[in-house]
């Protein structure tokens, strides 16, 4: 009886220190009222939840008191008590309504709390960081990305930065508009935040900062080219390639063919390509065999896109090097050959775009005789055997593709008549799936055809354009409104996965199914990573750190 009498005491006084405060003129002055309301903090739960409310009400009027205020209030919001809890969490901005030099502190401790389990506790930590977020969004920004850049003791860390990545996936990009005033001084802000983040992401993380960047105005469709070359460096530095190269690193290949696929759409926009495609000539192309199947796949399909924006210079460094691969996959006997058709498909097209930015460097590489002028045409050298060997291939190859589409076309009409006679919903999508390779391989092999014969002529015409639609891009339909890519467009959800579905490997037409994009870039929970972050790609500094 006694307790609950000091209690009521206790609350008595809280009220009328609060009613002082507020009636006082010059609430500087009640000093000794507010030490009371930051003294209650430490007493009963209706105490602690009434001093949560005094405590930020006040703030201001007391600079004396501000460091015990706050630490008052801060062990408030790690009460065990909800309703004490919820109750300090909410009123964390005001401390910074006349004060904004807490933003920075406040926010970093909201950042903290975004692990609570409780929703009504979590919405509320979410609440008031946005609403800081909108008093000052520099300062919040930059101390909420903090949580993401400090990665001192992984262990303890880890959990409070997941959840900060989420809130501003969630919360902060889809408000970037109303957020990010004045919008080319705040937009370069948080991009310099994102870049500082970016030494130790997964791949999931960085698709997510890339497509957040993008999405700014100062890297939009109208953008400088700096910009766009900004971008490029920024996938360059997460890609590695100022690392030594090892094989058997497949996270750093997975790393590597994942950003290149991420830049394609930058090549379009006009950014250099050289500086990938040189490591890959460098360190990757000499061991192509080695690698795994689907990074195989993978890296030719990328380079196969990649190459309409080569320049000249690269061309001629690059080609030699597919010449070789070509030939390796180009068959030169009829009999007993197998032969991967998309491999074909991607180093044919490679082929061409490269060849027509530096046609005579193909005289001594296939044995052509395009004159140019210049003393690289090497005109008065025998490279016969050469072009014999090369036009050998390309023949085989085309006696094959011819071969393929007989099967294939065989194969239609039997996966038609198929349809038309089966009775379930799982029939029915199995042969679909089937009459989906069956398209994807007559197109790989109308394309090799279509690439193979201009290539027979002692001067051959090189197709530089984009006349060839690869075949594991959508196929645009001009005649009626669709979501379909262009050609030379983003690939599709599907297409991540190789040539849309996968064709067996062998004298039909090839392609082991790709994951890889998919796998690299697969939702943004980083769940079963070994030792903190380090799954996917990599451990902590294998990205180039912006600073």
């Amino acid at each position: 009886m006694a307790d609950g009498s000091e209690e009521a005491n206790d609350i008595e006084k809280l009220y009328e220190y609060g009613e002082r405060l507020n009636e006082a003129k010059d609430k500087s002055q009640n000093v000794k009222d507010y030490e009371g309301i930051v003294r209650a903090a430490k007493g009963s739960i209706k105490a602690k939840q009434l001093a949560a409310q005094l405590i930020p009400r006040f703030f201001k009027f007391f600079p004396s008191l501000s460091s015990q205020a706050v630490e008052a209030h801060f062990d408030l919001c790690e009460e065990e008590e909800l309703g004490i809890r919820v109750q300090a969490i909410r009123g964390l901005p005001l401390f910074c309504k006349d004060t904004p030099e807490y933003v920075s502190k406040i926010v970093d401790i909201l950042g903290q709390l975004l692990t609570a389990e409780e929703n009504v506790e979590r919405d509320a930590v979410q609440k008031a960081l946005l609403s800081l977020l909108r008093q000052d969004v520099k300062a919040s920004l930059s101390a909420l990305f903090k949580h993401i850049e400090s990665t001192d003791e992984p262990s303890a860390d880890e959990s409070i930065r997941e959840k900060v990545l989420n809130f501003i996936r969630d919360k902060v990009f889809p408000i970037k508009a109303e957020l990010l005033k004045p919008q080319d001084q705040m937009e370069r802000h948080i991009t310099d935040l994102v870049k500082k983040s970016l030494q130790d992401v997964t791949g999931a993380e960085f698709k997510m900062f890339m497509d957040f960047l993008k999405s700014l105005s100062l890297f939009g469709d109208n953008s400088l080219p700096e910009h766009v070359q900004e971008l490029i460096e920024i996938i360059e530095g997460q890609a590695d390639l100022d690392a030594q190269f090892n094989v058997s690193d497949v996270d750093h290949i997975d790393r590597l063919i994942s950003c290149l696929y991420m830049a394609l759409p930058f090549f379009m926009r006009g950014a250099s390509n050289s500086k990938f495609l040189n490591y890959l000539n460098k360190h990757i192309i000499p061991v192509f065999d080695k690698l795994p199947e689907e990074r195989k796949l993978d890296l030719l399909k990328n380079l196969a896109e990649s190459s309409p924006y080569t320049t000249p210079h690269d061309s001629r460094q690059l080609l030699p090097s597919i010449v070789q691969l070509l030939k390796k996959y180009m068959p030169i006997r009829k009999a007993g050959e197998e032969m991967n058709f998309t491999y074909v498909e991607c180093l044919l097209y490679t082929f061409h775009h490269l060849a027509s930015k530096t046609p005579n460097t193909t005289n001594s590489l296939c044995g052509y005789k395009i004159v140019t002028g210049q003393p690289s045409d090497r005109l008065g050298e025998d490279f016969s055997e050469s072009y014999k060997d090369f036009t050998e291939r390309l023949s085989n190859v085309e006696d094959l593709a011819r071969a393929t589409m007989k099967k294939l076309t065989q194969g239609m009409a039997e996966h038609n008549k198929a349809m038309a006679a089966a009775k379930t919903d799982e029939a029915k999508a199995s042969i679909k799936v089937k009459k989906q390779n069956t398209t994807t391989g007559l197109r790989t092999c109308n394309n090799i055809l279509a690439m193979t014969q201009p290539l027979h002529s002692k001067s051959p015409s090189f197709i530089g354009d984009k006349k060839i639609n690869l075949s594991w891009k959508e196929v645009a339909k001009p005649s009626t409104p669709s979501t379909t890519a262009p050609v030379g467009g983003k690939r599709t959800a599907t297409d991540t996965n190789g040539s849309g579905a996968p064709i067996k490997k062998g004298r039909g037409v090839g392609g082991v199914q790709n994951q890889l994009v998919n796998r690299a870039l697969e939702g943004l929970s980083r769940g079963g990573r070994s030792g903190g972050r380090g799954r996917g790609w990599g451990g902590r500094g294998r990205g180039r750190g912006y600073r």
